[in-house]
């Protein structure tokens, strides 16, 4: 198997590769692609005739390019995240992201009691369905030119919102999963360790900076790198060794340095690891997926997906009138935070690496297939959608009819007429 190393690594580089350049030329997420190519070419791909389509088979490499697409991507979501950043962004993005969470997380509990699945899958179903994917989201508002819409602060304030929900809920599903324990107390002070650990990265990101400002103060670009890659994977196996997820131990790390003078310049140097190996670890994820037990997920994806969608919808209607935005803004937000990706597939694997049912994976593979496609097109019909919401519920009819006694009670006013509207 080692004589075929090389090439083994060869391959799959090539196939992502091809991957991101169709979803490019299409303009597209790349990650239903790259999960699609990985199955399709994974050890349990199909062999049709006298072609045989697996031609990755090393397990090693599957687990390493998974593990390290992780680090990375957790990494650059805790240099992008800050509670300081939450605090100044407003009361109606706590507001708006509180509804958000509340409403998916608790429907997600329902869903998972409802279809019989025991309480530890039905917390990482809940959990999984509550995070959207930062990475879809950000390059549609993009790609559709809508970030200077009246509703793009929110959306993002939602998103940041979702993610410090992320990293609240892997601690605490750390601590239960990892653990080991099989006792009540045992769990307790497993969830304790993981958020007290949590903490420990706060007090270093408010107290430390100075300190670690000094440190980092590395004119050298490779060393730089280097001392930021060793730190990143030591706090990760230190994580690890704690019972903590290694990928917490990463969001936290890129916590503590996104507190730093140093935060850009980290930035700019990991953002091509995070976008190669983050790649990596949607492919890694497509070759660990047997496409032949999909099937008896498929329904209980179906199910959540139309759930998702609706519940997204209704939060970002709450959440946009709550902050004073229009019915077609707030649909807006609904809308553009449906879909699910590199969040959702985090979660099922942190499931997966504590024991639990082997159906979380093909599950989530379908659930975030579906809403990673979906997801960008509803975003772009957002306009068409409101259209025919509208009609249903008579959004515009109303609002129009409100300015319109409006300006029949000014101009009696300005007639002296007396009014009753």
């Amino acid at each position: 198997m080692t004589n075929h190393l090389v090439f083994e690594v060869g391959t799959a580089l090539l196939l992502v590769s091809i991957g991101a350049l169709l979803a490019g030329r299409l303009k597209f997420s790349i990650i239903p692609f790259l999960i699609l190519l990985g199955m399709f070419v994974g050890p349990h791909a199909p062999k049709i005739g006298i072609f045989d389509f697996t031609f990755i088979q090393s397990s090693e490499i599957i687990e390493f390019f998974g593990r390290i697409g992780v680090l990375f991507l957790l990494f650059y979501l805790g240099l992008e995240f800050s509670v300081g950043k939450l605090i100044r962004s407003g009361r109606s993005i706590v507001i708006g992201g509180t509804i958000y969470v509340v409403l998916n997380f608790t429907l997600g509990l329902v869903y998972g009691f409802v279809v019989g699945f025991p309480v530890m899958e039905t917390l990482i179903i809940a959990g999984l369905v509550s995070v959207s994917s930062s990475a879809i989201v950000a390059k549609v508002l993009v790609d559709l030119k809508r970030t200077a819409n009246s509703e793009t602060e929110l959306i993002l304030g939602i998103i940041l919102f979702d993610d410090i929900f992320l990293a609240l809920f892997l601690s605490v599903m750390s601590g239960l999963l990892l653990s080991g324990s099989t006792t009540i107390i045992g769990t307790l002070i497993s969830v304790c360790i993981s958020l007290g650990y949590m903490l420990l990265f706060f007090v270093i990101a408010r107290k430390g900076t100075p300190l670690l400002n000094k440190l980092l103060n590395i004119k050298s670009n490779e060393i730089f790198i280097l001392v930021v890659f060793a730190s990143l994977f030591f706090i990760a196996g230190i994580s690890e060794k704690l019972h903590v997820a290694e990928a917490i131990g990463a969001l936290l790390l890129g916590l503590v340095f996104s507190e730093t003078e140093h935060r850009e310049r980290i930035e700019h140097m990991v953002m091509p690891f995070r976008d190669f190996f983050g790649a990596l670890f949607f492919f890694s994820f497509g070759l660990s997926i047997d496409p032949f037990s999909l099937g008896g997920a498929v329904w209980l994806a179906l199910g959540a997906v139309i759930l998702t969608i609706l519940s997204n919808l209704i939060a970002g209607l709450i959440s946009g009138r709550k902050a004073g935005l229009s019915y077609k803004a707030a649909s807006n937000i609904g809308l553009t935070i449906v879909s699910r990706g590199e969040f959702s597939i985090i979660v099922a694997n942190l499931g997966l690496a504590g024991g639990l049912m082997p159906i979380l994976k093909p599950f989530t593979a379908v659930y975030v297939l579906i809403l990673a496609i979906i997801g960008p097109l509803l975003t772009k019909e957002s306009k068409n959608i409101y259209n025919m919401l509208n009609k249903i519920f008579k959004w515009d009819q109303s609002k129009t009819q409100k300015k319109s006694d409006r300006s029949i009670t000014k101009k009696n006013n300005e007639k002296g007429i007396e009014t009753d509207l």
